[in-house]
């Protein structure tokens, strides 16, 4: 267990967010539209991905290791956990192990789902490992009578979108919406979409081009960086001056290629920064 003390931490030391790859960038782009001022260290485990795919003791494994490595070689006051199969599988024993970190995790966003469905009938794109996990049964169960959810296990998915596979990402979502019935506004049909991992609204333009603009697509980031900024706050974990001239500077850090996260970050975040490899 760290020691290193986090809540009142210094507040020129960065925030730590880490995936199983490169779909955690979805909420790194939320956490930096709701938190400009303050520094990142972005973790792409993709030398080990994806986690979604893998059996729950490698990825608390790899959960562990990141978090120390992440506080023992950045200092972090903070740490958001951009991965749904490892929010699932770790970040109870994570909090437990690092008490005076603040620690987010994220979930599949069904409760905005059923605020917005007027049919009442949610799909749900998601992991095995995360469709699988006990979280998630409790979430499910929380909301009970609700609404009808369509579960849907993308085995493929966001190793497709990993390596920007863009025939086989197109294939891979006619395939799991297809399987899930019909979309659409009417009775019966699925309203919502729930993407259930942080890689998917990376796919979001092929689904749109088969889902029509009538299906409402929800994903966590949003949510996921108000929550930061609140639980900042309530830890009295200090921040970044607000007047702090321009914004907060990003590290981007992989175990694979380097080269891949770089691009990723540049194509859908628009952002210029060197890419390392993990010690």
């Amino acid at each position: 267990m760290s020691t290193q003390p986090a809540s009142g931490a210094r507040a020129d030391r960065p925030i730590g967010v880490f995936d199983s790859g490169v779909g955690g960038l979805s909420i790194l782009r939320a956490l930096r539209a709701e938190l400009p001022h303050e520094d990142f260290v972005y973790f792409a485990d993709s030398g080990h991905a994806p986690y979604g795919e893998r059996d729950g003791a490698h990825v608390i494994a790899r959960s562990r290791a990141i978090t120390s490595q992440l506080r023992a070689e950045h200092g972090i006051k903070a740490l958001v956990i951009a991965c749904n199969t490892a929010t699932a599988a770790a970040v109870h024993l994570l909090r437990e192990e690092h008490p005076d970190l603040p620690i987010i995790g994220v979930e599949p966003a069904l409760k905005p789902a059923v605020a917005l469905s007027r049919t009442h009938r949610i799909g749900v794109m998601a992991t095995r490992g995360t469709l699988g996990s006990a979280k998630f049964a409790v979430l499910l169960d929380s909301l009970s009578g609700l609404a009808e959810f369509v579960l849907q296990p993308c085995d493929g998915l966001a190793d497709a979108i990993e390596h920007q596979e863009t025939s086989k990402i197109t294939a891979l979502c006619e395939k799991y919406t297809r399987e899930m019935g019909p979309f659409g506004p009417g009775s019966g049909q699925i309203d919502t979409l729930v993407l259930g991992c942080t890689h998917y609204p990376f796919a979001s333009g092929p689904l749109r081009a088969l889902l029509g603009p009538e299906v409402h697509f929800i994903d966590t980031g949003e949510p996921v960086a108000r929550h930061t900024r609140q639980l900042l706050l309530t830890r009295q974990v200090s921040l970044q001056p607000a007047d702090r001239p321009g914004r907060g500077q990003l590290t981007l850090i992989s175990t694979g290629q380097p080269g891949d996260l770089q691009a990723a970050a540049q194509r859908w975040l628009g952002i210029d920064a060197t890419a390392r490899s993990a010690a």
